[in-house]
């Protein structure tokens, strides 16, 4: 075979097998949606990380939901790992699971696990945080939980001090809380933001970088956590670098381990903004069902209202 022989051979190869690979491709982009389940009758459940009872909060939800509908369960919990909620999302594809309710660790990363399974015919309702593609997202008002919980710390700071905040890993119901307490600061020109540093949203790494940042910053009135973990992580940095008489501490969850502590005489924390975790999943369950029921939502981001539980409260709150 001659040299040009050789090339229109090469040059008709390449572009057949081109052709192949677009009509593959061309063929599985053509594949239409699986249509919406007529019935919910098989639940997956997926939370950031199960260590949190506010995750175990959610599991209760979840369970709730299904035995009032006459659905299974099945909650998975991602330990915090992008890459686990994408397998735990194909093996719920693959277990014909009719609703997904997720808690992502990722907003966008999550995104192309969630298109899966929605051409696979699944409904998913993202709670606690968005979720790119998800049918809807439930979630606390989370710029108003950070709002509540900081003007109360302020108060209780006389108006004026110093104030360090614990911020987390960058999600948006996160984002949503710094933003509030943030709004509160514009309100009260005599509180000074002196210190803001990244837990990991527990209550050790609330500790480490509290206590970072009080070793920087001794002279400090308050502090804000932006979850209750980590809140309860500055109140140990507080105690431990001997403040707890001249330092406050709110968060925000309304955690069973929060509730302990306002209970408790002396602390320093003082103060936090409710979420609902439970009710997140029942009203995700509720919302899914009016879609198989041709009720889509209205509106697709559900905001659930936050309180604010203190000492003088605690005692009337029903927590999780």
């Amino acid at each position: 075979m001659n040299q040009l022989a050789k090339k229109s051979a090469i040059f008709a190869a390449s572009a057949a097998l081109a052709a192949l690979s677009l009509s593959a491709c061309s063929s599985g982009d053509a594949q239409p949606a699986a249509s919406k389940p007529q019935k919910i009758e098989k639940i997956g459940l997926m939370v950031q990380d199960m260590s949190n009872p506010f995750f175990s909060a959610m599991d209760k939800g979840v369970k709730e939901a299904a035995a009032k509908i006459g659905a299974t369960s099945n909650t998975q919990d991602a330990q915090l790992d992008l890459a686990n909620q994408n397998s735990q999302i194909d093996t719920f594809i693959q277990q014909g699971v009719n609703l997904i309710v997720i808690s992502a660790v990722d907003e966008n990363g999550i995104q192309p696990a969630i298109e899966r399974a929605k051409q696979a015919g699944i409904i998913v309702i993202a709670v606690d945080t968005p979720a790119k593609s998800a049918d809807a997202v439930v979630m606390t008002d989370a710029v108003q939980a950070g709002e509540k919980s900081c003007q109360y710390l302020f108060e209780q700071m006389g108006g004026k001090g110093n104030v360090l905040l614990v911020d987390g890993t960058p999600l948006q119901t996160i984002r949503d809380r710094i933003t509030g307490c943030k709004n509160i600061v514009k309100k009260f020109p005599d509180i000074k933001v002196v210190g803001q540093q990244a837990s990991k949203n527990d209550r050790a790494s609330g500790l480490a970088v509290t206590t970072d940042m009080l070793t920087a910053t001794p002279d400090v009135q308050g502090v804000f956590g932006m979850n209750d973990p980590s809140a309860l992580g500055a109140v140990l940095a507080v105690q431990q670098a001997h403040k707890a008489g001249t330092v406050k501490v709110t968060g925000v969850d309304g955690s069973p381990e929060s509730v302990a502590e306002l209970k408790q005489a002396g602390s320093p924390f003082i103060g936090t903004a409710t979420q609902n975790p439970a009710e997140m999943v029942r009203k995700a369950v509720e919302i899914a069902q009016n879609i198989v029921d041709n009720k889509p939502p209205t509106d697709t981001t559900v905001l659930i209202p936050s309180e604010l539980v203190t000492r003088d409260s605690v005692s009337q709150y029903k927590g999780w």
